[in-house]
């Protein structure tokens, strides 16, 4: 009888502890984590609270779910802090998870530490990523200013001009490499719904098939945005939905800025499980195809540097293998998967010419036929050597 007791007892343990280690995989497994990731990117931050703001009016007029939304965010060059937003009766309240000092977040160490720190504060079936900062699309950041064969001048170096927005602040020592991004969140095994580059020139082929293999999506602007940034009043509601609507994230996009008294903007949504056979059929094409030169000047520029460093994708490719009506049609098919959606104002801005009418746009640019001495680096990149 006592032995039948026993056994008794230690089922009802065992129950119990199989019943509550239930219950708590289905709560995680139905939260949904999207990290605003904001590091010290110099001349950003009154805008970064700007951007967390709106987010929480998104979030007060819509709820939360399911949804864990986290905040990494520089409040100097050398101090940060991870907090969560969350709503209670409803406004919205930051509770404080972490505080950072001098934390390196230019190094795949780093990084991966920081992207870990959010993953254990909130975790979740899936994750989404918003990154705000100054952008410079591929290149990298050692190239910063020591490479370049000319004296360069970067779109934030302007002054008297409206402001816009590598990835981090305007100095190497605060910037970094998509590459350390892309090997920080495979460290802590994630794979992103989406990234979000609330930066300038980040809807860039070179970028995208770096992170192929840690986001589904990639949402980014191919030129310089102005430095208000993404409308996160009207499109949070689509980034922390559930499943996001893409569509209407760049429709949202749309309407804010041909509204806005800086009436410029481009968006595009990458979906990246397409990039491996376009970078297939691109090698195809750079194999039977050689570019003229004398006719980059007639391509699409995505932005106001001399020599152009970002050209438009879809143009770049009509020029090289236009003529060839089976192969252009095969290549436009798929960048209708490949870019699902994209939307742009009838000019974008820049810092250095001012605006630039949009007279062909594929929502993603390459630096393939550029000449700028930034290019230097240009053959080190996955995009590169797999399409050549």
């Amino acid at each position: 009888m006592r032995i039948k007791s026993q056994i008794l007892f230690m089922l009802s343990i065992f129950l119990f502890i199989s019943c509550n280690k239930e219950e708590f995989e289905i709560e995680i497994n139905n939260q949904r984590t999207v990290f605003m990731y904001l590091p010290w990117s110099t001349n950003l931050t009154s805008y970064f609270y700007n951007n967390i703001s709106d987010m929480e009016e998104a979030i007060q007029e819509n709820g939360l779910d399911n949804e864990r939304v986290i905040v990494f965010l520089s409040t100097s060059s050398s101090e940060a802090e991870m907090f969560e937003i969350t709503l209670n009766n409803g406004s919205c309240k930051r509770n404080l998870l972490k505080e950072y000092v001098n934390p390196p977040f230019t190094t795949e160490a780093g990084l991966t530490d920081i992207l870990r720190d959010m993953k254990t504060f909130a975790p979740a079936e899936s994750y989404s990523m918003i990154i705000g900062c100054h952008g410079m699309g591929w290149l990298p950041v050692v190239q910063s200013r020591s490479k370049a064969k000319e004296e360069f001048v970067y779109h934030w170096d302007y002054e008297n001009v409206p402001m816009t927005r590598f990835f981090g602040g305007l100095t190497a020592e605060y910037q970094t490499d998509i590459s350390t991004l892309a090997k920080s969140l495979s460290n802590n095994g994630l794979s992103m719904e989406y990234i979000l580059f609330d930066d300038c020139y980040m809807s860039s082929l070179e970028v995208a098939y770096e992170l192929r293999h840690v986001t589904n999506y990639m949402i980014a602007c191919p030129t310089e945005v102005m430095v208000f940034g993404m409308p996160y009043s009207t499109m949070g509601k689509y980034l922390l939905s559930e499943n996001p609507d893409y569509k209407a994230i760049c429709e949202s996009f749309y309407q804010f800025y041909s509204n806005y008294q800086y009436p410029y903007g481009t968006l595009a949504v990458t979906d990246c499980s397409y990039l491996d056979k376009l970078a297939e059929l691109m090698k195809y094409i750079h194999s039977n195809y050689s570019f003229d030169s004398t006719q980059a000047s007639h391509i699409q520029r995505m932005d106001g540097y001399s020599p152009v460093i970002f050209y438009d994708f879809g143009d770049y490719v009509q020029t090289l293998c236009g003529t060839d009506t089976k192969v252009y049609n095969d290549f436009t098919t798929l960048m209708g998967k490949v870019v699902p959606h994209k939307t742009h104002t009838e000019k974008f801005y820049t810092a250095s010419r001012g605006p630039i009418t949009v007279e062909r746009y594929s929502g993603i640019t390459t630096s393939e036929p550029s000449t700028n001495g930034k290019m230097v680096d240009y053959p080190q990149t996955s995009w590169y050597i797999d399409t050549h």
